[in-house]
């Protein structure tokens, strides 16, 4: 399925189908694949303790990223809650919960996707929770300080801030006087959703107002906070850039959820041969782009690698035995 899976580069079934390695019907293929995501059991717990360790996280302090990526499938609302670490500008996903509705998820799924996973891996390697403003709340704000979690969440605008007990303002005006490409820090603890917090605001070039709550040291508050974008990247590969999730015609919710357990696995394969590739043929940077850029990612530079293995497995066969063993956590050969 997995390798299928790259060289179709769709989740399509039916594609998927035609590149299995078999002397049966393409028919007969296509329903050994629907049978695989109606009978197959997974243990999500087992496949989140692979992906952490295949990339040693155990070993180091990492951040947190939590956001939604949802889409149509005809009336059928696909809306998956998904927890990832910020790795080498992508979020390797861990966790994840499809939800059965359309709009964001409460402060108490939020809170449960990351209790699961604290039971699972601890907290003494998080640096920080970071999620953008349909995230920010008092009640996920109220939690993480009970639970002694670091957070960098970026709030609205409009949010009341309560200084000294007594001034009252909205987000917005108390950092009214910050020009483009400046940043204001206030390290003093202020009220907000009936929690203690530190503030700090970022104006880009073109004006628009970025405001990180946090309950740690605020001076590192837009660094840290900026890393969210890794998950961002995360859904671009399993969607556009990558194996094209929107393609789906999956809409039941158990189903999905294997279905996103196979691209988690083939984005961690391809970003982790990417990076390995990358040891041996460093990855240029584009001298044509305004902004210097490289010019592959880590998971594009990978995922083409894998594919031209595939592609030719009976002339790369020993290049192939490579790409494999970089799928054993701890487990590092030599670069193909």
């Amino acid at each position: 399925m997995l390798l299928a899976l790259f060289l179709a580069r769709t989740v399509n079934l039916r594609e998927i189908a035609i590149y299995f390695q078999s002397t049966a019907q393409i028919d007969s293929r296509y329903k050994r694949c629907k049978r695989f995501f109606a009978q197959f059991s997974i243990d999500f717990d087992t496949l989140a303790r692979w992906a952490f360790q295949l990339y040693s996280f155990e070993t180091r302090k990492y951040y947190l990223t939590i956001d939604r990526t949802n889409w149509f499938r005809g009336k059928s609302k696909i809306n998956i809650l998904t927890l990832g670490i910020a790795h080498e500008g992508a979020a390797i996903s861990v966790l994840w919960r499809l939800l059965d509705k359309a709009g964001n998820a409460t402060a108490a799924e939020h809170q449960e996707i990351i209790a699961h996973f604290t039971q699972l891996f601890g907290k003494k390697g998080i640096v920080g929770v970071l999620a953008d403003r349909k995230f920010a709340s008092g009640a996920l704000f109220r939690w993480l300080n009970k639970q002694k979690i670091p957070f960098y969440i970026r709030i609205k605008e409009g949010s009341s801030l309560k200084i000294r007990k007594t001034k009252i303002c909205s987000a917005e005006q108390f950092f009214h006087d910050l020009r483009p490409k400046t940043q204001k820090i206030y390290d003093m603890a202020i009220e907000l959703y009936g929690q203690k917090v530190y503030v700090a605001g970022s104006r880009s070039e073109k004006g628009e107002l970025m405001i990180v709550a946090t309950n740690r040291d605020p001076r590192n508050a837009i660094y840290s906070y900026l890393r969210r974008w890794e998950i961002e990247t995360l859904f671009g590969c399993l969607k556009s850039k990558g194996f094209r999730f929107e393609e789906t015609h999956m809409t039941n919710q158990e189903r999905l959820s294997k279905l996103m357990a196979l691209l988690v696995v083939g984005f961690c394969w391809a970003h982790k041969i990417g990076e390995c590739r990358a040891i041996q043929n460093p990855i240029q940077w584009n001298q044509y782009s305004d902004s210097r850029r490289p010019q592959f990612s880590y998971f594009r530079y990978g995922l083409d690698q894998i594919r031209s293995i595939l592609a030719n497995i009976i002339t790369q066969f020993e290049q192939f035995l490579l790409i494999l063993v970089q799928l054993l956590p701890h487990k590092t050969a030599t670069p193909p």
